[in-house]
Order: structure tokens, then sequence, then C-alpha cells
């Protein structure tokens, strides 16, 4: 084969795209299968073929002696199916079965097949009306699950600890369990499984065994029938009588399975062994917490000592520095006081550079002034300045260790007296204020003007007082000096105070001023003295004093205007005595004035709105 032959025979074979790792989900009647057997121990679809070999395989039991034993007056307490043939199949046959056994019975024991074989029959007293009980009982559900449920053949006991022990756990509540699952109103209930069973295994056959839901019920057992009752209130009576007591042996019956599953958990090795890992695991976590914290412990200590070590060396670093700073100032004080005594030696050896007894004694005192305010390199320079000067160089140190201290004592003496003036000017600061009539008007008018429900009031009211009054220093009124102060005003018999003759006062002044305003105003030279006599229509007229001129009107001053605004905007056009709660905000107004006031005000803004649109 040529290499070209080679190639024509291979082939390509082209993926469209690549290989990829899917998740899918398991379905189908194998999975089923599958699933049944691994969680319940058994296989439906073995369990339905073999049902159908079993169906061509029974043979159904035919004793006539039996049957000849029962009473049909007494058929309530005959074993059914041990009357159709079925005593070992029992609950396990089918409906199919039970037909069929019927009709064999039917076929064979028929009255009228017996007396044509020539046997005598009794039609009142005859065993062929137990069969036809048993079929009706058997034949329909609901009287064969009331049948099964009082099975005389089923075991209701509960194994004790002795069977446990003698049979083992496994073996003995196997077979316990599995002849009680037969009662579930669940199928596939969970089996008992070996030593080797999962935690979530056991778990889950606990689970549904503590909730178990039995079908189990006792009608079969009651005592009178229903039916038999003579009126209405007699059947109701019967039938209350038995729910009471297939409520009661449905009672023990749950009892019952629940006594057994508690027995099967307290004797499971399984169960055992898991509260011993679970045990063995929560010892081993606490073992690992304590670890831990003892670790925890031993690092804090050790950070602990090596803290307390720098501790230790850092004091020791500290003493030894501040050890050698005393040694310093010692030796210092040591040669300054050298120092001290060389430069008095000096200046007595001089005579203290002085020309008679007098400059002796000053030059003396001089000297020790002198060592007090020289440091030592101060000293030294002016030892030896002082031997190569002599007395020209004393004199000068003299006089300007004097200036010196002149002036440390003049500087001492004004920071003293600024200390003082800043202590008064402090405690006067501290020192309330002092509430004149003017200041407490105010605050009577703020009270008014911000009342009960404004936002942070007495802040507010102290503010209008702070901003609106006349004060001679910095001192300022804060929120709990003016609310102590409405409190008093509130508590005090205004009759009697002072604030009132005040504003009495006031008020007869301004009476006074007006009064002159008004007499100024009348020109004298303008009334004839004859008039006096004249009387025109038989009224004279009125002169002088009894002339009312017209009242002049004073004009709105912006503070006047601001207090007008804000009352405005604090009682709206809703309050009631609106206009009168107005007034009271503003001093020296009336009810009438603000009104017109406020016409004026309307008729402004509407004035310039129209001139604005003619503008347009």
């Amino acid at each position: 084969m040529t290499e070209g032959e080679t190639f024509n025979n291979c082939r390509t074979v082209a993926i469209p795209w690549p290989f990829s790792k899917r998740k899918v989900e398991c379905a189908g009647a194998a999975f089923l299968r599958y699933y049944n057997i691994k969680c319940h121990g058994e296989d439906t679809f073995l369990e339905a073929s073999t049902s159908k070999d079993k169906t061509e395989e029974v043979v159904f039991e035919d004793n006539v002696e039996y049957l000849r034993s029962l009473d049909p007056k007494e058929w309530k307490k005959q074993d059914h199916y041990a009357v159709l043939g079925m005593k070992d199949l029992r609950f396990k046959a089918s409906d199919d079965d039970i037909k069929r056994a019927y009709r064999q019975k039917v076929l064979k024991h028929h009255p009228d097949k017996r007396k044509a074989q020539g046997e005598e029959v009794r039609s009142d007293d005859d065993y062929f009306t137990c069969i036809t009980k048993a079929y009706e009982i058997l034949g329909t559900p609901k009287n064969r699950r009331s049948f099964d449920s009082v099975d005389p053949t089923f075991d209701d006991t509960v194994p004790t600890a002795s069977d446990v022990k003698r049979d083992g756990f496994i073996k003995t509540f196997s077979m316990y369990f599995e002849i009680n699952a037969r009662w579930s109103e669940k199928k596939n209930v969970p089996l008992l499984g070996d030593e080797n069973s999962s935690r979530e295994f056991v778990e889950r056959f606990y689970a549904f065994w503590y909730e178990f839901d039995s079908w189990r019920e006792f009608s079969y057992m009651d005592e009178e029938e229903k039916e038999k009752g003579s009126d209405r209130e007699e059947r109701r009576w019967i039938e209350k009588q038995n729910k009471v007591a297939r409520a009661k042996l449905k009672k023990e019956e749950m009892a019952r399975i629940r006594s057994l599953v508690d027995l099967a958990y307290a004797n499971d090795p399984r169960i055992q062994k898991f509260k011993q890992e679970d045990k063995d695991k929560k010892l081993a976590a606490k073992r690992a917490r304590q670890d831990a914290v003892q670790a925890k412990k031993a690092e804090e200590e050790r950070l602990f000592k090596e803290a307390q070590l720098a501790k230790q060396k850092a004091e020791e670093a500290e003493r030894a520095k501040i050890e050698a700073a005393r040694a310093e100032r010692e030796m210092q004080k040591k040669n300054l006081r050298k120092e001290k005594k060389s430069l008095r030696d000096l200046c007595k050896t001089n005579n203290y550079y002085a020309q008679n007894d007098d400059e002796t004694v000053s030059h003396m005192a001089a000297v020790e002034k002198i060592c007090e305010l020289m440091k030592l390199m101060e000293l030294q320079d002016f030892i030896k300045e002082l031997e190569a000067n002599g007395r020209s160089s004393f004199l000068k140190t003299m006089k300007d260790t004097e200036d010196k201290l002149e002036a440390e004592r003049h500087a001492l003496f004004e920071n003293k007296k600024v200390e003082e003036h800043r202590t008064k000017k402090s405690a006067a600061l501290k020192a309330p204020v002092e509430w004149s009539v003017e200041m407490t008007q105010l605050l009577i008018k703020a009270v008014n003007l911000f009342p009960a429900g404004t936002n942070q009031r007495w802040e507010v009211v102290a503010n209008f007082l702070n901003q609106h009054g006349t004060f001679t220093d910095e001192r300022r009124f804060n929120a709990k000096e003016v609310l102590n102060k409405a409190k008093d005003l509130q508590s005090s018999d205004f009759s009697k105070s002072s604030l009132k003759k005040a504003a009495n006062e006031e008020a007869f002044d301004q009476f006074e001023k007006d009064k002159k305003k008004v007499t100024s105003t009348i020109d004298d030279n303008s009334i004839s003295k004859n008039d006096t006599s004249k009387v025109v229509n038989g009224i004279s007229p009125k002169v002088n004093g009894d002339v009312k001129p017209p009242k002049e009107e004073k004009s709105w001053t912006k503070t006047e205007q601001e207090l007008l605004e804000q009352a405005i905007k604090t009682f709206p056009a809703s309050t009631g005595d609106r206009w009168d709660k107005i007034a009271d905000c503003i001093p020296n107004r009336s009810k009438k004035d603000c009104m017109k006031r406020y016409k004026e005000l309307v008729e402004l803004v509407k004035a310039k709105k129209q001139a604005a649109n003619l503008a347009k």
C-alpha cells in the first residue's frame, strides 16, 4: 500500500462543539425502583410480579368441620378469613382472591347444592349465613379495614428488655416494626436497618415512627349497632357511646406504638453510638476552646511579662537619666558656689572697689545681688572681666543688675495688676443682668410675641431681649434667667408692682406731651377777642383749652413695623381675637392702629402689583 492509498483510507471525525459536563436529574422507572430498594428495602416491581404469581398459586382451604361449628348468630366473633379459606393469607389477600374464595365456597356450600346432594339444611340455622357475612365484611373496603384493625391473630404486645437481651436489638425490633408497619397511612414505611446504618437513615426512621399516622380504627368492636336504635335520639346516643369507646381504644393504640418506639430508641446501640460521638465531639470542642483560652492566657502572660520588663528597663533608664541630671546639677551648684566664693574673695581683696565706707556697704549688697542673679558662665566671664578692668567693670555690672531687677519688679507688678483686672471683669460678667423697667416690658412683649409652642421658646425670647435691649457691658440674658423672670412675674401681684407704677407715670408723661402739642397748634391771633361774646345760632363757640384739635398720627418706626409683621405671622386669620393679640405685641399701638396699618400695607402691595402689570 502506497502512501497515497493510506491517506485516502483515513477517516476524519469533526466534532461540532466541545464536550461539556452537565448536571442531570435522575428520573424514570429504573431510578424509582433503585430509590425504593435503597430507602425502603423493597422492590415494587418485584412485588407486583410475585403477587401475580401468588394469585395463580393461591389454594383456598375448605374446612367443613370448622364451618359446621360456626353459629350464625355469633357471626361477629368468627374469623372471616378462616371462613373463606384464607387463614394464612389474611390481610395480604387481594380483592380478587376474596372474590374467588367466595365463589368457591358458594359453589360448594350453597344450600341448594347441598340439598341436591341429599344433605339436610336448616334455613334458620345454616353455616352458609356465616360465609355470606364473611364476604360482606371482607368484600367491602371499609368493613374489611374495620375487621383488619381488630385482627385476632395480630400481636399487640411490646417486647421486653429480656427479649432484647436474648434475641438482640435488630432481630427483635425488626419483627415488631415490620408487623406494625401495616397500620401506616403512608406507604414506603422505612425499615429499622442494621448496625452499619448511617445517622441520616436512623434519624429518618425514628422521625417517621415518632410521627406515625395509623389508619387502625375500632368500629368493629362497637357493643351496639347504630341501626338497632328505635328512634333518632337512641341512635344518636348509641353513636356517641361508640365514638367514646373508639377514641379510648385509638388512644391506647397510639400509646402502644409510642412505647414501642421509645423502647427501641432507648435500646438502639446506634443511637447510643451517635450520642457518644456527639458527646466526644462536644468534649473535643470544649477541650479545643480550653486549649485556645489557655494559649491566649499564656500569650497574654508572655506579653505582660515583656511589657513589665520593658517598663522596668525604661524606668531604670529614666532613673539613670534623672540621677545623671541630678549629679550634673550638683556639680553645677558646686561650681556655682565656688565661683561665688571666688567673686566674693576677689571683691573683698579689692575692698569691693569702693572709695568710701558708704560705697563699701552698697557694693557688698550689690555683690550678693550679682551672685544671686548671674549663672555659672556669666559669673566666670564677669570674674575675668573684673580682673581685667577692675572698678569700671564692677560699676557697670552693678548698674545692669539694678536695672534688670527693677524691670522684673515692674513686670511682676504689671502682671498682678492685669490679673486683678481680669478677675474683676470675670466676676462682673458672672453676675446676673439687672432687670430694668424697660427690659421687663420688653420681656412681656416677647412672651406675647412668641407664645407657648414656639420651638425653643425661651432661647428665642432671650435672643430677642439681647437684640432689642440696651446693655452697659458685655453681659447678656440666657434662657434660664429669662424663664425664671417670667415665672417671677407670673407669680407676683401686678397691682403692687413697680412696673405698673412706672407704666402709669410714662402714660401720664405722654399725655402731658400730647396736651402741649395740641395747645401749641392753636393760633391765638386768629381768634378775635370779641368773638368770645358772639353767639352763632344760639350756640357759643369753645375757646382755647376747650377746643379739641384733630389727633396727630404717629409714623410707624422700623421696629414697630417688624413687630407687626412678626405678630401677623404668629397669629393667623383663624385665631380668635386676632387683632387684640397683635396689638398687645406692639407697645403704644392700639388695635385700630394695627388694622389701619395692615390695610395701608395691603393697598400698597396692590398698587405695586398694578404698576408692575402696567409696566409690562
